[in-house]
């Protein structure tokens, strides 16, 4: 009997608790009250609980009626989430967006970008990834992600297509009591290349047998940017770091930055850029990201010019 409970009882089981009596949710749903008293009366029967005790003037829900009405409630919300989300897919809109961030990201761009993602696109589901060098093309080449927001690599790519999204700032730092620190002109390559150099290693197999940035024939090689991150405070060695990962640590004193010979002054930047299957174009969520990704990045380049 249960399996013939329909969406109709359900809806009228819900209106007669929400306004307070048959007759007032026989309006609301636009019929006549016999049909609402006989819709909860029917629920009852196939159920065997009874939902409503009717000795009163209104009718009051049950001891047991209470803990129904909540499964009633997650029952109709989930078909009418069910029944939205369908018609956006009909419409192209994705089932899920599944998104690779390059570990040099700025963390506080992708979580402003995903709280506005959350309110544009509430029943889109975003899966987000963090990954660093080669790592991070490889789920957008075989189609784990739809997209990829990653740092440039020396390795071609034609299956992918890309456009750019703005600029990271990088910086070479070194604790304040690394011999490294205490130079007052520029640092000649040979200098750094008697002290350990910390990179971040590539957990993929595209980027083998290459080196970026790497100056020092000792290296120490280190899966995520946040354990670098803290061997650089702590001395162990000198390396590369998004500004934004150490402006605290640069204003502290707890690091310093290195002027490293054939370096700009004012330092380097990675072009970071949104990467696709160039078979396949981004859906409306998608684009919306690396529209709304692009437009967080302007905004803040123009914040540092004023």
């Amino acid at each position: 009997m249960l399996d013939g409970v329909s969406l109709d009882q359900l809806r009228t089981f819900i209106a007669a608790v929400d306004e307070g009596s048959f007759s007032a949710a026989a309006r609301r749903l636009n019929r006549v009250q016999s049909a609402v008293s006989g819709w909860v009366s029917s629920l009852e029967g196939q159920i065997g609980v009874v939902l409503f005790d009717r000795s009163g003037r209104y009718p009051k829900l049950t001891p047991e009626g209470v803990l129904l009405l909540a499964d009633a409630r997650n029952i109709v919300s989930g078909v009418d989430t069910m029944k939205a989300r369908a018609r956006l897919m009909s419409a192209g809109l994705e089932a899920e967006l599944s998104v690779v961030v390059d570990v040099f990201f700025p963390t506080a761009l992708v979580s402003a970008a995903a709280k506005a993602f959350v309110s544009r696109f509430p029943l889109t589901p975003l899966r987000l990834f963090v990954e660093g060098l080669g790592a991070g093309y490889q789920p957008v080449l075989d189609g784990r992600c739809s997209l990829g927001i990653l740092a440039p690599l020396a390795v071609e790519f034609p299956s992918l297509s890309s456009e750019s999204i703005g600029q990271v700032p990088l910086v070479t730092v070194a604790a304040p009591d690394h011999p490294l620190a205490s130079f007052k002109r520029r640092i000649p390559k040979a200098a750094l290349a008697k002290h350990v150099q910390l990179v971040l290693t590539d957990r993929s197999e595209l980027s083998a047998g290459r080196d970026f940035g790497v100056k020092s024939a000792s290296t120490w090689r280190l899966a995520d940017l946040s354990t670098k991150h803290a061997f650089l405070r702590d001395g162990v060695g000198w390396g590369n770091m998004p500004m934004h990962m150490v402006q605290g640590d640069l204003a502290s004193g707890a690091l310093v930055s290195l002027d490293v010979e054939d370096m700009l002054p004012a330092g380097f930047s990675l072009t970071m850029a949104a990467f696709r299957r160039a078979s396949e174009p981004p859906g409306p969520a998608a684009r919306w990201l690396v529209d709304d990704l692009k437009a967080r990045f302007a905004h803040d380049a123009m914040e540092l010019k004023t």
